[in-house]
């Protein structure tokens, strides 16, 4: 259509069209104090948890490092290598959980219901007891009385799973 072909009126009402406005935009700020509350609550839970999250990890740092020792072991194909170093590796395990006196002198039935009451299911391998229990008077051809394989796992479920009194 032409301008010259519309009507009067249509015309005049044409010419008198704003165009289109857009509003301000809403703001993203909290419009009341609750919400700033809110948000500053939630923040501080969130710092509160990391720094929890934080301490944790730190503290479990030993048993990351013994169950990287454990993994190395696990690689040697030598069973009696392997009896000799994991009463080493769950002494140091232990040693580095708990204060020295109440670490360091125990043996033999002391130190396997120590390792026991560690756990929350008090649940130690047959084979990880017997091993621990009289691996001093072996001979260091038989030191690997059991199955490896198991004494492994049970040392790293006793490495992952043990509970340290605070």
């Amino acid at each position: 259509m032409d301008e010259a072909t519309l009507d009067p009126a249509i015309r005049q009402a044409l010419i008198s069209l704003n165009d289109i406005v857009t509003p301000i935009p809403v703001s993203w700020l909290p419009q009341t104090w609750g919400w700033a509350l809110l948000a500053a609550l939630l923040l501080a839970g969130i710092a509160i948890a990391c720094w929890h999250w934080l301490k944790r990890h730190r503290a479990n740092r030993y048993r990351r490092e013994a169950l990287a020792l454990l993994a190395e072991l696990e690689r040697d194909p030598d069973p009696d290598a392997i009896a000799l170093r994991i009463p080493e590796l769950i002494k140091r395990v232990a040693l580095a959980a708990w204060p020295r006196p109440e670490v360091a002198s125990r043996s033999g039935d002391s130190w396997v219901a120590f390792l026991r009451n560690s756990l929350p299911d008090r649940k130690l391998g047959d084979d990880l007891v017997r091993m621990l229990d009289d691996l001093e008077y072996r001979k260091a051809q038989n030191r690997s009385a059991g199955n490896t394989a198991q004494i492994v796992a049970t040392t790293r479920y006793w490495i992952e799973n043990h509970r340290v009194p605070v």
